[in-house]
């Protein structure tokens, strides 16, 4: 069953540059603090990271920006998983102001053991079958607009 992920953010004023907007690189920021929200929901929380010594690393991420933020303003974004194998999982992420598109997020997240070297390894069962269970459907995923180059899982 599809699911959307939220978080909220309001735009501090150490974001904002000379011309009175959001920096570039705080978009990152307000979807990397969602991605962390998403994690902690479907398991992969702090216990989680300190009890099997994994985490999540991003491989690739591509954004839009489609309208400026200033500060004070309060961001909603959703997160759609577009799809997940047994160490990946793929997102898409649609920040909003007011109502309004003002970003749009893809990332390709990787399951990592971080010891002794970091490797790539399967997610636990339960949390591989949440993403799963999460997934949007492909009339869902259709739908989504502004989506980056081809990127996914490549299987």
């Amino acid at each position: 069953m599809s699911r959307v992920f939220r978080f909220e953010q309001t735009i501090l004023r150490d974001w904002i540059d000379y011309n009175g907007h959001m920096r570039d690189s705080y978009f990152g920021l307000v979807f990397s603090l969602a991605v962390d929200a998403l994690q902690d929901e479907i398991g992969f929380d702090e216990a989680y990271r300190v009890r099997t010594g994994c985490t999540i690393y991003l491989l690739e991420d591509h954004k839009y920006y489609l309208r400026e933020l200033k500060e004070g303003a309060l961001v909603q974004v959703e997160t759609r998983v577009l799809d997940c194998d047994d160490k990946r999982f793929h997102l898409h992420m649609s920040m909003r102001h007011a109502g309004e598109v003002a970003a749009i997020g893809e990332f390709v997240e990787l399951h990592v053991q971080q010891h002794p070297e970091p490797r790539a390894v399967s997610m636990p069962e339960e949390i591989s079958a949440r993403l799963r269970e999460a997934r949007a459907g492909e009339a869902e995923i259709t739908r989504l607009k502004f989506r980056s180059r081809p990127m996914g899982l490549g299987r």
